[in-house]
């Protein structure tokens, strides 16, 4: 205990560790509406912990065993600083009180603001009169009284939560959104925090009141649970609302009853069961609804009177570097989940999977189902049993380079042939059958910088695939039931100069580039079939890859040369340009791109690699006072003399306004498929309203038009309000004839609560 000005006395020492109970830092419950670890117990004050106590003047009332200390009180305890009026201690029945201005702040910032602290029972239980809580983000905290009870509860009355502040701006006008309460209760052994006649303001109307609300325990973020209102829009179901129901089984266990009611085909039922453990959880979801207009669904499967899905997932941590779980999802039909909006994506997979991830290691093993919603072709989708994968690194000691070490194993099976025809261009996406599929490469680099700053990076590895067939398919292009077993012995030299330069505040450098790369094998379909290896795009991307192709199934094999240079300036004011271009040539041995490839990868007429030479590739990016960005990429034959692909986008954004332009070309190409060149343009501008009245609203609107046949594919407007802490507002798109889902409109609502503290609320 120090002692300044005039001496209170040793006992204080422990009047200040009951005062500073109610610090904390900040952060609100699950919706950050009171700090974290507001409603924690009276620290304990070992007999290290000193207090700094100052005063302006000092009674001691022996009758009563009274201190009082008054004038200019100032309380300092490790971080925590309160001052106030008059400090009053009662060495008999440990009683504490704080009066008269009396202000607290915590380590990180937060300030208590009350008239009156009485603290009772040995500090125990704490009364606050009242209480005012600011945070350094701004978020505004009052209660008329706050008891805080360490073993039974801790209730609040008549409190307001306001992520603003104020929630005032600077021209006197309601921003945001706040909660009022007549009754926050939080009770200790259930770890539930109880809300009574709770109403929400937005812009400082009343929107929606609530009677009654349980939320778990705001200091237990692994126990939170938060269900918000959704609202959703579809042709077939019309207008959607689901208002979700929170049931606390325990303090580890959540069901949310999520009824939709829509105003075409009627109530959804629907309901979500959540288990929490100490290492993870597990959840079981389902829906279930009797639809009162299944002939609007046409052919489709979704024309039945009971529809439903179910679906469950788990994630668990034994271990700091390890992860298991599962993903499984059942339905009545495929396309149920997309046509009421339940899905993000056209795609769902039902998994099995175990996942390590260390700082020089990463393995994963699954077992995988995949399902194409709306689509009836299911025995077409992949079942992978199993899918592992392993990548591994060793930097060696002394400079002795990097060590590598990648594995994948296959197993695939499928029902029927996935195939696809593009203007009388077969494409196979997958064979019937089953196929297994093992690769292993391991890899040695190590970089030295030689003579005037040349890089030289000398790459030495080796590959290793077993793959096999069964032959099932009687697709003509499908290969016969064999095996294949390659050793491909890998040599690289990767060789750049960069080249620098400095004129007042900017820098350049300029780095020319060249590769000479050489796989000794000339199997080019390691996995027989193709599989994984179907996404390529040669562009300034992938110019200088040891092996262009996305995945194992396929690999480049020859000698070859990349050739190129990347140019880089940053200017000193938030402005910079990168540039890079190049060529890859084939010097010897078999070429990769040269070989057919059912899936119509590496195609010899989509990049020119397939050739001796392949087409010239470029790209550009850069931005100016970080207003003004721009980015592009190009594709050129210089044999035909002709720009084969390319894209392109402007940008800006500068007070509010924004605008985006957007370009795409790709060429004619009967050989994929491509009769007619395809142009596309897109703009999508934003700005402020301009009256003032209206500083917080935004108009958007966009469009995207098909140059190669002079048709619009898209069309979207809208209009927001956004203060940074309420935004709201509605989006409408409607397609083209010619757009992938044509003459097609889609209504969209956003509505999203904010706070300083983590709160965010969307729907």
């Amino acid at each position: 205990m120090v002692l300044r000005r005039k001496s209170i006395g040793s006992i204080l020492r422990l009047a200040a560790a009951g005062a500073i109970a109610i610090l904390a830092s900040p952060a609100f419950a699950q919706s950050a509406l009171l700090p974290s670890g507001f409603f924690d117990n009276v620290p304990p004050s070992g007999p290290n912990k000193t207090a700094v106590v100052e005063a302006d003047s000092l009674s001691f009332d022996g009758d009563t065993g009274t201190i009082t200390a008054s004038g200019g009180v100032i309380i300092r305890y490790e971080g925590y600083e309160g001052t106030g009026d008059r400090l009053t201690f009662n060495q008999g029945s440990g009683e504490m009180t704080f009066d008269g201005n009396v202000h607290m702040r915590d380590p990180q910032g937060v300030v208590y603001t009350t008239n009156h602290i009485e603290m009772t029972g040995g500090f125990k239980k704490a009364i606050l009169d009242g209480l005012t809580l600011r945070t350094p983000a701004g978020t505004l905290v009052t209660a008329e009284s706050v008891d805080y009870g360490q073993a039974l509860q801790t209730i609040l009355m008549d409190t307001k939560y306001s992520p603003c502040g104020d929630c005032i701006d600077s021209k006197g006008r309601r921003i945001g959104w706040q909660v009022f309460s007549k009754k926050v209760t939080y009770v200790k052994a259930d770890k539930k925090v109880y809300l009574e006649q709770s109403r929400l303001e937005l812009l400082g109307i009343p929107m929606a009141w609530i009677p009654w609300l349980a939320l778990n325990d705001p200091t237990e973020p692994a126990k939170q649970a938060f269900r918000t209102p959704r609202l959703a829009y579809g042709e077939k179901y019309g207008m959607a609302l689901t208002v979700p129901y929170s049931i606390a089984l325990d303090e580890n266990t959540d069901l949310f009853l999520l009824p939709t009611i829509t105003s075409r085909q009627g109530l959804m039922a629907g309901a979500e069961w959540i288990r929490r453990f100490p290492n993870g959880e597990i959840s079981l979801k389902g829906q279930v609804i009797r639809q009162a207009a299944p002939e609007v669904f046409g052919t489709l499967p979704g024309n039945r009177e009971w529809r439903g899905s179910i679906q469950t997932s788990g994630r668990f941590v034994p271990a700091s570097e390890w992860t298991w779980g599962w993903n499984y999802t059942a339905f009545t039909d495929p396309y149920f989940l997309t046509d009421y909006s339940l899905a993000e994506s056209k795609n769902s997979i039902n998994e099995v999977y175990a996942t390590h991830l260390s700082k020089n290691q990463y393995a994963d093993v699954r077992v995988q189902q995949f399902t194409l919603l709306e689509s009836t072709t299911q025995d077409q989708q992949a079942l992978l049993l199993p899918n592992a994968r392993y990548e591994g690194v060793l930097n060696l000691d002394n400079g002795l380079g990097q060590v590598a070490l990648s594995s994948r194993l296959i197993g695939l099976q499928r029902n029927a042939d996935d195939t696809a025809t593009a203007n009388g261009v077969p494409y196979v996406y997958g064979f019937g059958g089953r196929k297994v599929h093992g690769a292993i490469q391991g890899s040695w680099q190590k970089q030295i910088i030689g003579p005037a700053g040349v890089v030289f990076t000398p790459y030495l590895g080796l590959r290793g695939d077993a793959a096999m067939y069964d032959g099932t398919s009687v697709n003509p292009a499908a290969p016969p039931s064999q095996t294949l077993f390659s050793i491909t012995p890998i040599a690289a030299l990767d060789i750049r100069w960069p080249l620098l330069a400095t004129a007042g505040s900017s820098t350049h450098i300029i780095e020319p580039i060249v590769q000479l790369v050489y796989r000794g094998t000339n199997t080019t379909l390691a996995g027989i079939t193709n599989d994984d290896a179907q996404s390529f795009v040669f562009d300034d991307g992938n110019l200088f890859s040891f092996n262009r192709f996305s995945g194992y199934d396929r690999q480049e094999t020859g000698l070859r040369a990349n050739i190129g240079a990347r140019y880089q300036a940053d200017f000193g004011d938030n402005s910079w340009i990168e540039l890079i271009g190049g060529q890859s040539f084939h010097l010897a041995g078999d070429n990769a791109f040269a070989s057919a490839d059912p899936a119509q990868v590496g195609n010899p007429a989509s990049s020119g690699l397939g050739t001796d030479a392949s087409y010239l590739v470029a790209g550009v990016r850069g931005s100016l006072w970080n207003i003004y960005r721009a980015g592009a990429k190009v594709q050129f034959d210089p044999q035909a003399g002709q720009v084969t692909r390319t894209a392109a986008a402007l940008g800006f954004s500068n007070y509010g306004y924004t605008a985006d332009i957007e370009y795409a070309y790709l060429r004619a190409n009967p050989a994929l498929g491509v009769d007619a060149d395809q142009h596309e343009v897109g703009a999508v501008v934003g700005a402020p309203v301009p009256l003032p009245w209206m500083d917080y609203w935004r108009v958007k609107a966009g469009v995207y038009w098909d140059l190669a046949t002079s048709q619009w594919l898209e069309l979207q407007g809208g209009l927001y309000y956004d203060d940074g802490y309420l935004s709201y507002g509605a989006n409408v798109i409607r397609t083209g004839p010619t757009a992938s889902t044509a003459n097609d409109t889609r209504f969209l609502f956003s509505f999203r609560l904010r706070g300083p503290d983590g709160a965010d609320f969307a729907l």
